[in-house]
């Protein structure tokens, strides 16, 4: 039990530095305030989410006897509650219907398990990187003008401090970055979180600690109901106030969603080139020096939802059946 305890307040102690290193204000604490979440996810996948939960709570509650309540708060929900979380729906097992045994043959040696879908994490990725930019964004204000107009006086003011002579024009590119930055603090959340839940559960992969098999990533799909979900959020988003800005954040959500789903698509498609190595390591080179390439594999993945590429492309590579006597 001691050990357990030790490894739970190691990793809480992990991620409070990593968070509270923000205030230094040096660029290596964006990267470590980013990969705040590792180490309780490490905690939750290897050693169970009570693990997490009790590291995270200790590191919540010596954050706010330091900072205050606001830095308790936010690291409460912004790192300990996903890593629990996500960490408990990696775990998640339950029997397989299709080996269950006869009542009157011997048990299986080993019973086999079937696994938490890795499209459904994919959904509460996206579900919890909406939940933490509405809630950043609603400690600068509880409606979109004084949202939007903080975060432009935020922009101005570091604008001007780069560029003292800024004219109007700095000002029209401002306004252009208020209006996608709920949007792009989404977009950074969702892959952040996801880069963190992949490189936990490589951790313990590693170490042996990993009590599920590794998931064949091209086999992600999103739930049938998440397109309905984003073509709701997308229609909201041409309305005005608060509920516009919410809806951006949760169709840029869903849309980094199908992204991801994209990929998996490509590694399909791409299983019968011989130089697959070089097209999949070009497209992600292109995705991440430019960044908009993106976009074409949020349309691969809305493409694969509705007209299931993947599935016709693994039914057509299926050997013909034998025939029949």
């Amino acid at each position: 039990m001691m050990p357990f305890v030790l490894i739970a307040l190691i990793a809480g102690a992990a991620s409070a530095l990593m968070f509270a290193s923000i205030i230094s204000g040096a660029l290596i604490s964006l990267v470590l305030f980013y990969l705040a979440p590792l180490p309780l996810m490490v905690a939750a996948i290897g050693w169970g989410p009570l693990c997490a939960s009790l590291g995270g709570i200790a590191a919540a509650i010596g954050l706010g006897a330091l900072f205050g309540l606001p830095y308790c708060i936010a690291f409460a929900v912004t790192v300990a509650l996903p890593a629990w979380w996500l960490g408990h729906l990696v775990l998640l097992s339950r029997p397989a219907d299709h080996v269950a045994p006869d009542a009157a043959t011997e048990p299986p040696a080993e019973q086999v398990l079937e696994w938490y879908p890795v499209g459904r994490i994919l959904l509460w990725l996206a579900g919890f990187a909406t939940l933490t930019t509405i809630a950043a964004l609603l400690t600068l204000g509880t409606d979109a003008e004084t949202i939007l107009g903080t975060l432009r006086r935020g922009l101005m003011r570091l604008l001007r401090a780069t560029d003292p002579q800024s004219s109007g024009e700095a000002g029209q590119l401002v306004d252009a970055l208020v209006r996608i930055a709920p949007a792009g603090a989404t977009i950074i959340a969702m892959m952040t979180l996801t880069l963190n839940l992949w490189l936990s559960a490589k951790v313990t992969a590693t170490s042996g600690r990993l009590r599920r098999p590794w998931p064949d990533m091209r086999t992600a799909e999103l739930p049938p109901m998440t397109l309905v979900a984003l073509c709701i959020a997308l229609a909201f988003c041409f309305t005005s106030g608060l509920l516009a800005i919410v809806a951006q954040i949760t169709a840029a959500a869903l849309m980094m969603g199908y992204a991801l789903t994209g990929f998996a698509v490509l590694h399909t498609l791409t299983l019968a080139l011989k130089n697959r190595p070089l097209w999949l390591g070009s497209t992600y080179a292109v995705v991440v020096v430019f960044g908009w390439p993106v976009i074409a594999m949020v349309i691969l993945g809305l493409a694969d939802a509705v007209f299931g590429f993947r599935e016709r492309f693994l039914r057509s590579r299926q050997p013909p059946p034998l025939p029949t006597p």
